[in-house]
């Protein structure tokens, strides 16, 4: 596996994680997630960064199964198979980004998630974007915040 995945990502910043480190888990993933990790970067990652010239902040793209559970993601998530990343661009609203994502990018999931003070804080929450494959991206748009899940933004 190479760790320079496209010109601006790398493996180490897509699976580096705070509570890995604390808690010594190996978070490297395997050929397939890495495979899945390469091409979210080349289809909807470095074209973002590529878009707004300004670099993503990754909060969390590659978690192995016991990260995963250690964060207490859904047994299901994407992130385990290197096909989801939570991202923001400092300075940018959350609900702009993943507004410009919906609109301009193909993707399986985009979730705007935990933006309920979106008004006094611009970065509040993530956007969780996701891919799969062209013909297997549900193109489904979610937002997750104290109030539950509903469609659209």
């Amino acid at each position: 596996m190479e760790n320079q995945i496209t010109k601006n990502f790398t493996l180490l910043e897509l699976t580096y994680s705070d509570t890995a480190k604390k808690k010594n888990l190996d978070n490297m993933p395997s050929q397939a997630e890495y495979n899945n990790m390469k091409t979210l970067c080349e289809k909807v990652l470095q074209p973002i960064r590529d878009h707004f010239g300004k670099p993503l902040i990754i909060n969390s793209c590659y978690r192995g199964k016991q990260l995963n559970e250690a964060v207490g993601g859904a047994k299901t998530s994407q992130h385990c198979k290197g096909q989801a990343a939570d991202i923001e661009i400092k300075g940018m609203s959350n609900y702009d980004l993943a507004c410009w994502i919906r609109d301009n990018m193909d993707f399986d999931q985009l979730i705007l998630e935990f933006t309920d003070n979106i008004k006094n804080d611009i970065n509040a929450g993530w956007v969780h974007v996701s891919y799969v494959s062209p013909s297997q991206n549900r193109k489904q748009c979610l937002t997750i915040n104290k109030s539950g899940t509903k469609l659209g933004f």
